[in-house]
């Protein structure tokens, strides 16, 4: 169990507008000056998504390269930027890995059901996996249920997962209307993690997600919050920005008696993440 934890930020996502937040950054420029608050307010790392012209999901090389070097520019080594390769109902696992290669980030987020949707892609993502840790790029491994732990699990011991210390991100429901994480929703992947020292990170829906948060932490694990999953505050009231569920977040955490990773100490987490 550890006694410095990340939080991440997640300030946009894949399907919302600013329709649904008037606040909701989605240009290089208004992620950037998000990610700075959020940067101010206790987050280590930023998970990161790109829109299109129709400001539709997509995971193009290019627009990804501008939207990541417009943040570094702004923060350097002081935040973590993270690319994701969620398909949206878009892409295909192919197509995902291509963009990975193409890109070459840093750290990146996949999500086992898609990137190994059966067992007839078990080769491919292999050899992207082991490819992933020769160009000692860091994966995040998501996991929506128990049975995703499960088969990540299985994956691992086969070796086609080549990560002794894979760091996994645990989604606490799905994207859908209304819906409305619990801290009781993180049990089920505890005890399929059972006693691996695995690093893990969740993230939850609706109001209860400093909650969440705060069961993660006192479990040893990490946060990600923000407008892609959550606009609700623990009071109830309507986030104004991703900065305020990121100092909610940090609340948790020092409620739970842990520190705060920054940017560079983060990066030497990553690096454990890559054996």
């Amino acid at each position: 169990m550890t006694d410095n934890i990340i939080i991440m930020v997640a300030p946009n996502g894949a399907r919302r507008t600013k329709a649904d937040h008037p606040n909701l950054p989605i240009t290089p420029d208004e992620v950037v000056k998000a990610v700075v608050a959020a940067r101010d307010a206790g987050a280590a790392a930023a998970h990161v998504h790109v829109r299109d012209d129709a400001l539709k999901h997509t995971l193009d090389a290019r627009r990804y390269g501008e939207m990541l070097e417009a943040v570094d520019a702004a923060l350097g080594h002081t935040i973590v930027v993270q690319m994701t390769t969620e398909a949206v109902g878009i892409y295909s696992a192919g197509e995902q890995m291509d963009a990975v290669r193409a890109l070459k980030p840093n750290f990146v987020s996949m999500a086992i059901a898609e990137i190994v949707p059966d067992e007839t892609h078990e080769n491919a993502a292999q050899e992207f996996f082991f490819w992933l840790k020769k160009n000692r790029i860091v994966p995040q491994f998501i996991l929506y249920n128990r049975g995703d732990l499960c088969r990540f699990i299985d994956l691992q011991a086969r070796g086609i997962v080549p990560f002794s210390n894979p760091f996994l991100l645990f989604v606490l429901g799905r994207y859908s209307t209304n819906q409305q994480s619990s801290p009781a929703d993180l049990v089920p992947f505890l005890d399929a993690l059972g006693t691996r020292p695995w690093p893990f990170m969740l993230c939850a829906f609706g109001a209860q997600e400093a909650a969440c948060m705060r069961a993660a932490f006192e479990a040893g694990g990490h946060a990600r919050v923000g407008f892609e999953n959550n606009f609700m505050m623990p009071d109830g009231s309507r986030a104004q920005t991703n900065a305020e569920l990121v100092r909610a977040a940090a609340k948790e955490a020092e409620l739970a008696g842990k520190t705060l990773m920054n940017g560079p100490e983060m990066r030497r987490f990553l690096d454990h993440c890559l054996v």
